[in-house]
C-alpha cells in the first residue's frame, strides 16, 4: 500500500485525543482571526504541533495584524503538522462549517482545513480538504476555502484547524465557524443529555482485574462469557436500550468467572447473571425474521446444553425470540447507507496501557462486532470461535501498550479485511523504526524490487537503482522476513498483503544495513543507510503529469487520483474523437466520480452493484438490496474504454472500477485489486485506539463477491523488472494495445505509454 503522508495525517488526526475541549473563550473570535493578545511569536489560544513548526506571522496576513504560519522542512519531526483548536459543542443546528483564508508556498505534500466531531467514544465524524480531494499544494495566493459536516446528535466536542503534510509553508487567517450558514454566535443553545455512560463511573480508573496468564479452564470460561456478553448486548431489551453500562457489567461478572473451577461452576455464575437482567417474558413489538437474507445469525451455541447446561441453553433462545426492537444504544445504522455505527462505544483514552480487564474488553468488543455486524463474516476462513479462544490468553499476556497494539493488529489480520486495521498504530507493526531507504518497493515478478527513487540525492547516494531486486537484509532473506511479518498485516488477499509488506520493507532503525541484491542478473552485496523517513507521497506509482492527457490523437488518458467531478464533462469533450480512453485507477480517487463518469460510459440503465446490509432486528443477519444502476447522461464517450487496476486499487477505487466496467465497451486491464470494498465503520477500542471494518457488503448485480476476490481483470498485465529499468508502463501498454488493435507497431505503443521525464 502507498502509505501517503496525507492519509497518515488524516488517521493521526482521527486518533488525536490529547486536546481537551473547552468552552468558548471571551476573545474566541479574535483567536480564530489570530488577533488575540499574545506574548512574542506565540499563537494565542491554539494548540497542535510539532511546536517548532507553528508560528505567528505579523507580516504576511490576509487582514488585520496577524496570521498563522505552519512551516515544515526536511528536518521537521513527524510526517505532518497540525494547528489545532477545540471547543464544547454547546450549540444546536444541522451543519457546522469551517471557513478560512489560506496561502501556500512550495508545499510538496498537502495543506488544508480539517474538522472533527468527537463523542464519548472518541471521533464520530471527520473531514478535511486533503481527505476530500488532493488538498492544496505548490504555491498559491490567499483564497477562501471551507469544509463542513452534519452535526451529529451524540457529538460532544468540536476539534478543528489547519493541516500541512510534507514540506513547505501554509498561512491561515480569518477563520470562522458557522452553523447552518450563520455565525456560531447566533446558533441556538444545546443541552447535552447524560446517559448511563456518563453516570456509571465505577471502573473509569481501571477494571480491577490484574493478571497476565489464563489457564485453559479460564480461557474456555471467559470465551463463553464473551459470547454471551455480546449476544445479550445486541438482543436483551434492557441492554440494547442502554439501561446498563455494558462494559462495566462485564467487569462486574468477570472476576467470578475467572475464579470458577470448571464449566459447571462458570455456568451457574452466568445463570445468576442472567437472572439479575431478567429473561423477557414477552415482546411488544416482536422482531420479524429476515427476508431475502444473504447471511443468517449463527446462534446454534445458545442451545448447546452440553456447553451451557440446561438452564442457560433454555433461557438464551427465549431472549432471542423476545429480542429488542428499535434504535439500539450500542449500534446504529448510517442513514441512506446502512453500515453499522458504534458511536456509544467508549475508547477510554485515559487507559493508554489498558489493564487485563480492558484488554479482554477490547477483544470481546471487536470479536462480537465481527460476529454480528461484519458483512463478510462467511469469508473469515477460520473458525471464529477458535480465534476468540486463541487470542484471549494472548491479549491477557500483552501487558504493555506496544504488545497490546500488536496483538490487536494480529487479531485484525484474522478478519481478512483490508479496512480492518489500526490505521494510526502502524508504527508498532514490523519492521519497526523511524528511518528507511530512500526508495519505493514493490513485489514484481514475485521479487522485492526497487520501483522508484524517492529523493534524487539520497537515492543516488544509496547505491540502489531502479529494478534492483532485494534478496536479503542483514543476512535474513526477504522471504523469511515477509513470512514473519505477515501475521500483523491486515489484508483481504495476498496481493494487498504483499503490497503493504513491500512498502514497509525499507523501514527500520536509522543507520547502515547490508543488502544482498540482484542487478541485471548479477548478485551484489551493498551497504545502504536508512535515513530519516522519506515522504511516501513521492512514490510515483501514479503516472506523472496532468489528470487528463492525450497519449496520441487516438488515445486519451484520465487518472482518478487527481480528478474533480466538475471537470469530467470537459475531459470527455477533449477525448471526443479518440478511438480509446484509458481510465487509470491504480490509485485512490480524489473525488467520488462513480456516477459523474460512469453515466457517460453507458447507453441504457445498467446495473453495476448490489449490497448486503445488516438487519437491525436480526443481529448477525444481512439482507440484499436491489441492484444499483448507472443511467446514461451526456456528454457520452463512444470509444473503447480500458480501466487500469492493480493491488493499490482499494475500496472506493474498486467500487469505481465495478461501475465503469459496466459500460458496454469497457474492459479492466491489470492485476487483482485489494479486495476490500464497502463503506467503512470505525470501532473505538480501549486505549484511545480505533479499528475499522467494511460495513456493508458489495457484490456484482448477480451476487458474485468482490471482497477478498478483488476486481479480476479481463486482460491480465503486470510490470516486469526489465520494463521498470526501461521506464515502461507495461499495464498501460496492454491497455493501449487493446484500444488500438494488433496492427500498431510495438515501438509506437511503448512510446505512448512511456512515463514522462524518464529517467528521473
Amino acid at each position: 500500500m502507498r502509505c501517503s503522508t496525507i492519509l497518515a495525517a488524516v488517521f493521526a488526526l482521527l486518533s488525536l485525543g490529547d486536546t481537551a475541549a473547552v468552552a468558548r473563550e471571551p476573545d474566541f473570535e479574535s483567536i480564530l482571526r489570530f488577533e488575540a493578545p499574545r506574548e512574542g511569536a506565540t499563537l494565542a489560544g491554539w494548540g497542535g504541533g510539532p511546536a517548532e513548526t507553528l508560528h505567528f506571522d505579523g507580516e504576511i496576513v490576509h487582514a488585520g495584524s496577524g496570521a498563522a504560519r505552519v512551516e515544515r522542512d526536511a528536518e521537521s519531526s513527524g510526517e505532518f503538522s497540525s494547528l489545532t483548536k477545540s471547543l464544547t459543542i454547546d450549540f444546536g443546528g444541522q451543519w457546522i462549517e469551517l471557513r478560512g483564508f489560506l496561502r501556500t508556498e512550495d508545499v510538496d505534500g498537502a495543506a488544508g482545513l480539517w474538522l472533527r466531531q468527537d463523542g464519548s467514544s472518541g471521533p464520530l465524524q471527520f473531514t478535511s480538504m486533503p481527505a476530500q480531494q488532493a488538498g492544496l499544494s505548490g504555491t498559491a495566493d490567499w483564497a477562501e476555502y471551507s469544509i463542513r459536516l452534519p452535526l451529529v446528535a451524540g457529538a460532544r466536542d468540536l476539534v478543528f484547524g489547519v493541516l500541512l503534510s510534507g514540506q513547505g509553508r501554509v498561512w491561515a487567517d480569518d477563520l470562522e465557524l458557522r452553523v447552518d450558514d450563520k455565525p456560531l454566535s447566533e446558533a441556538p443553545e444545546r443541552v447535552i443529555e447524560q446517559t448511563i455512560l456518563d453516570t456509571d463511573q465505577e471502573f473509569a480508573a481501571g477494571s480491577g482485574i490484574d493478571l497476565t496468564t489464563l489457564t485453559g479452564t479460564q480461557t474456555e470460561n471467559v470465551a463463553v462469557l464473551g459470547m454471551m456478553w455480546g449476544f445479550l448486548k445486541y438482543h436483551h431489551p434492557r441492554v440494547a436500550a442502554g439501561e446498563l453500562h455494558w462494559d462495566f457489567e462485564l467487569f462486574r461478572v468477570l472476576p467470578a468467572v475467572l475464579e470458577a473451577a470448571d464449566r459447571d461452576a462458570a455456568n451457574r455464575i452466568l445463570e445468576q447473571w442472567l437472572e439479575t437482567l431478567g429473561v423477557p417474558d414477552s415482546c411488544q413489538p416482536c422482531a420479524r425474521p429476515p427476508e431475502d437474507a444473504h447471511l443468517l445469525p449463527r446462534l446454534d451455541w445458545t442451545r448447546d446444553t452440553e456447553a451451557l447446561g440446561e438452564e442457560l441453553s433454555g433461557h438464551l433462545p427465549k431472549v432471542h425470540a423476545r429480542r429488542f426492537v428499535g434504535e439500539s444504544f450500542y449500534v446504529a445504522h448510517a442513514p441512506g447507507v446502512g453500515n453499522p455505527v458504534f458511536d456509544n462505544e467508549l475508547s477510554y483514552i485515559d487507559q493508554q496501557a489498558p489493564d487485563a480487564g480492558y484488554r479482554i474488553l477490547a477483544l470481546l468488543r471487536l470479536w462480537n462486532i465481527i460476529e454480528y455486524w461484519f458483512p463478510y463474516r462467511d469469508q473469515l476462513g477460520d473458525d471464529w470461535r477458535s480465534v476468540l479462544r486463541e487470542f484471549l490468553p494472548r491479549m491477557v499476556a500483552a501487558s504493555d501498550r506496544d504488545a497490546y497494539r500488536l496483538e490487536l493488529l494480529a487479531f485484525s489480520a484474522h478478519i481478512r479485511d483490508g479496512h480492518a486495521n489500526l490505521w494510526a498504530e502502524l508504527d508498532v507493526r514490523p519492521p519497526r523504526g523511524s528511518c528507511r531507504w530512500p526508495v519505493a518497493m514493490r513485489f514484481v515478478e514475485g521479487r522485492a524490487t526497487v520501483t522508484a527513487v524517492l529523493d534524487r540525492a539520497p537515492g543516488e547516494a544509496s547505491g540502489l537503482e531502479l529494478g534492483d531486486v532485494i534478496e536479503a537484509i542483514d543476512g535474513r532473506s526477504v522471504e523469511e522476513l515477509a513470512e514473519a511479518w505477515a501475521p500483523f498485516y491486515c489484508a483481504s488477499n495476498s496481493a494487498a498483503r504483499d503490497r503493504d509488506i513491500a512498502a514497509f520493507l525499507p523501514r527500520g532503525p536509522c543507520g547502515e544495513i547490508r543488502l544482498d541484491i540482484v542487478r541485471r542478473g548479477e548478485a551484489k552485496t551493498i551497504t545502504v543507510a536508512r535515513l530519516v523517513d522519506q515522504d511516501p507521497m513521492k512514490d510515483p506509482h501514479d503516472r506523472p503529469g496532468e489528470t487528463f492527457q492525450l497519449l496520441s490523437e487516438d488515445v486519451a488518458y484520465i487518472k482518478l487520483s487527481s480528478i474533480r467531478v466538475q471537470d469530467v464533462d470537459r475531459y470527455l469533450e477533449q477525448a471526443a474523437g479518440t478511438r480509446g480512453l484509458v481510465i487509470d485507477i491504480r490509485n485512490y480517487p480524489s473525488e467520488f466520480v462513480v456516477f459523474a463518469l460512469g453515466s457517460r460510459l453507458v447507453e441504457e440503465p445498467t446495473p453495476f452493484a448490489r449490497f448486503t446490509v445488516a438487519d437491525a432486528e436480526n443481529p448477525g443477519a444481512f439482507t440484499w438490496t436491489e441492484p444499483l444502476e448507472l443511467r446514461p447522461a451526456g456528454p457520452s464517450y463512444s470509444g473503447k474504454v480500458t480501466i487500469l487496476v492493480d493491488e493499490v486499487s482499494l475500496s472506493q477505487a474498486e467500487y469505481t472500477a465495478m461501475a465503469l466496467r459496466a459500460g458496454p465497451r469497457a474492459v479492466v486491464v491489470g492485476s487483482t485489486t485489494a479486495g476490500a470494498d464497502g463503506n467503512v465503520s470505525p470501532i473505538p477500542l480501549p486505549g484511545g485506539l480505533r479499528a475499522m471494518i467494511s460495513g456493508i457488503g458489495v457484490f456484482y448485480p448477480d451476487k458474485a463477491p468482490t471482497q477478498r476476490v478483488g476486481i479480476v481483470p479481463d486482460i491480465v498485465a503486470t510490470p516486469t523488472i526489465r520494463g521498470l529499468r526501461e521506464g515502461r508502463d507495461e499495464v498501460l501498454e496492454a491497455a493501449v494495445r487493446h484500444l488500438l488493435g494488433p496492427e500498431i507497431e510495438e515501438s509506437r505503443i511503448q512510446l505512448m505509454a512511456r512515463w514522462p521525464a524518464f529517467p528521473q
